[in-house]
């Protein structure tokens, strides 16, 4: 078998070797193109502007053999219409069914992207234009294979008239209507037929002639030639719930996970998690799951303190899988000599009480960070989009620092492993904010970090995530922290959302990482805001729009109940974003693990009146319509920061809603618009941080 995939630049090392083996075949097959128009291969797949079309290149490849043959397009979406300007395969390779995969892969796009057709030119089968048998033999070969598909020489024309006269083998024009049955009006084509010659032929077809061949085009709608073959294929038109392989989002799953669960009452970090996400994921067909591979310890010592990684697997195996340690004891007064007892030294090494050393916690963090790379090295392998559902999670877990759940960094380690093919950021969405990243790459340019989080003022891991911490030395201007209040809605997110994606659209990554939280959303144990289901899928395709690779790492969430859906919601958004197209629904109906319909497909929510004013102007498009201020009833849980006897007392104390942020006393249950009718002097503490955000994204270099 083989796989067709789109390559849209030459950025990573697969699709660089995949180009070079284009340019070969173009230069070995087609000799009359010249070196120099197959060398400008990869800055057309970039640079629509500067050549016209938007070109849009697929290649067959089967294992490690290569590519088996290419189908080289110009889209033009004005028109719109296709042109198929190659569709071959390397010499001496057979191409039995490569060929019309490709092709089938061409007019299913065609549809997607809204064409009226495909136009190509095929060498003539009349012996008048075509007078060499063996050359026509060809010809007659290649004009039946395309009217399989229903695709027909234009007729009554004079676009086969030679530019040079008494040149043989003049082209057709050949249209294919991609099964629609709609007739081609003369006036498009007259309109496609210019395109074609002025841009495609630039300076090879003077003016005049490219004036005779429009002016024949009379006869309205444009006729086709008769039907000569007697052959058809039947192609049905792609099912709505019909993904290409290269479209489908790459799905590892830690297989493992369920070894590390810590029973302690209130903690809610559980095995859970994973099975309610991948329950809703299977109800799609947008995922390819792909198990993950073994990969070595090397890869989290390059980030992590050796000291750290020993002293982690060696208390775990020592512990036992029924026992736990939680660090009581931390260096404050002589961090340089840690204590000799293992158990004691925990504090050594982490950042709260609540996140436990158990038997199990080693080789499950392990093989989260297995399942990421197994995830990156997809994107690496051409892959579009892949998503990491790892447990552990790990973006609290700093170079020698573990924490809040999280002992080793998944989405560092593999932000750093794509890092040595590509440029890279990290977008970390999670409610809490990405302290192990920022620490972890503080010092560097190479890869962005940004992060929006509620304001360490009463958010975990409180002693970072300020909006004045940009980097340090080369990485000065490299971290930008959007700290959010309280109380955030779908719209006030999306503004800050929009603010992040402008820096990193600015920082021009090449693949995207996305340290993705779902526990920004209404109710989560852990959180304060009040985000829906909807607003995921609008963040997604916010995200996904951003046009490069993407890679999701899972972090925190923690309400099980609709974990799985606002899962599901996040990344169908970040495919239809990437794809540009409503993903596709399923047979069947989708349900939320308590019963309840859950929509495939959710209408993007507005952008509230508070979010605008958060956002300032042009910080996200208007377009919005607009929604509601909701307000979450607080509650209390236990998250990063708490321990559950924490969460009692404060409850016995008359205290409200404790974790991960402070404590609020005798909190109301329902609060009016924020900025309507709180008062000033709260609108200016809840905005503070925005503001000071701002000031910093605008003094960060280009």
């Amino acid at each position: 078998m083989f796989r067709i995939r789109r390559i849209y630049d030459d950025i990573l090392p697969v699709n660089r070797e995949a180009i070079r083996t284009v340019q070969g075949i173009l230069a070995g097959q087609f000799p009359a193109i010249g070196a120099e128009e197959a060398a400008a291969l990869p800055e057309r797949l970039t640079n629509p502007a500067k050549h016209g079309f938007r070109a849009i290149l697929y290649v067959a490849e089967k294992g490690n053999t290569g590519v088996r043959g290419f189908a080289l397009c110009y889209h033009e979406p004005d028109l719109p219409f296709l042109y198929l300007d190659f569709l071959a395969s390397p010499l001496g390779r057979t191409s039995r069914g490569v060929g019309g995969a490709l092709y089938a892969r061409v007019r299913r796009d065609a549809r997607e992207l809204g064409c009226v057709g495909v136009f190509f030119e095929c060498l003539p089968d009349d012996p008048a234009l075509s007078p060499n048998p063996e050359t026509r033999r060809q010809n007659v070969a290649r004009l039946r294979f395309y009217e399989r598909f229903g695709a027909r020489p234009i007729a009554g024309t004079r676009y086969e008239t030679p530019v040079k006269p008494g040149t043989t083998d003049p082209p057709y024009l050949v249209f294919d209507d991609l099964g629609s049955g709609v007739p081609l009006k003369r006036d498009h084509a007259r309109q496609v037929v210019r395109a074609i010659l002025e841009r495609k032929y630039r300076g090879v077809c003077p003016p005049d002639y490219v004036q005779m061949v429009v002016d024949s085009f009379q006869g309205d709608p444009v006729r086709l030639r008769p039907p000569r073959f007697g052959e058809r294929v039947t192609v049905e038109p792609p099912s709505p719930t019909e993904v290409p392989t290269d479209h489908r989002i790459a799905l590892t799953v830690t297989d493992n996970h369920a070894i590390h669960h810590v029973h302690e009452q209130g903690y809610v970090e559980s095995p859970v998690r994973i099975s309610a996400i991948v329950r809703e994921l299977r109800k799609t067909v947008l995922f390819d799951e792909r198990p993950p591979r073994r990969y070595s310890e090397r890869h989290v010592t390059a980030l992590h303190d050796p000291g750290w990684v020993s002293y982690f697997r060696r208390v775990c195996e020592r512990v036992g899988p029924e026992h736990s340690v939680y660090p009581y004891v931390f260096p404050l007064r002589n961090a340089a000599r840690p204590p000799r007892e293992l158990e004691v030294r925990a504090g050594y090494y982490c950042m709260d009480t609540f996140t436990p050393l158990t038997g199990n916690a080693y080789p499950a963090a392990r093989r989260a960070v297995d399942c990421a790379l197994t995830a990156a090295e997809a994107i690496l392998d051409g892959t579009r989009l892949a998503y990491a559902l790892v447990r552990p999670p790990g973006h609290h877990a700093e170079q020698r620092v573990f924490g809040g759940f999280c002992y080793f960094n998944n989405t560092a380690i593999a932000a750093h492993f794509l890092s040595l093919h590509a440029r890279v950021a990290i977008l970390d969405l999670d409610y809490h904010h990405g302290n192990g990243q920022q620490q972890i790459f503080y010092e560097r340019s190479d890869i962005l970090t940004v992060s929006i989080h509620g304001h360490p003022n009463f958010a975990f891991p409180y002693f970072s995530g300020f909006a004045d911490e940009r980097g340090s030395g080369n990485g000065h201007g490299f971290n930008l922290n959007l700290p959010l209040p309280e109380e955030v809605d779908g719209g006030a997110y999306r503004a800050a959302l929009g603010r992040a994606l402008d820096r990193v659209a600015r920082f021009r990554p090449q693949v995207l990482v996305v340290a993705l939280g779902l526990d920004t959303v209404r109710n989560d144990p852990t959180g304060t805001w009040s985000l829906t289901a909807a607003d995921l899928h609008a963040n997604g395709r916010l995200v996904g729009g951003l046009g490069c690779p993407v890679l999701v790492v899972q972090e925190g969430g923690y309400r099980v109940r609709n974990l799985g859906s606002n899962a599901r919601s996040f990344l169908s958004g970040l495919w239809s974003g990437a794809f540009g197209r409503t993903a596709p629904r399923p047979n069947h109906s989708a349900r939320g693990s308590a019963g309840e319909r859950i929509p495939l497909e959710v209408e993007e929510p507005a952008l509230a009146p508070q979010a605008a004013a958060i956002a300032g102007e042009g910080a996200v498009g208007a377009h919005h319509p607009v929604a509601r201020h909701h307000h979450r009833d607080p509650v209390v849980a236990v998250g990063p920061g708490h321990r559950p006897h924490r969460a009692r007392l404060a409850e016995e104390a008359g205290l409200v809603g404790v974790a991960p942020r402070l404590a609020v006393r005798d909190r109301p249950q329902h609060l009016p618009d924020p900025l309507l009718e709180r008062g000033a002097a709260q609108v200016e503490r809840d905005l503070e941080p925005l503001e000071l955000a701002r000031e910093v994204a605008v003094e960060l270099p280009p």
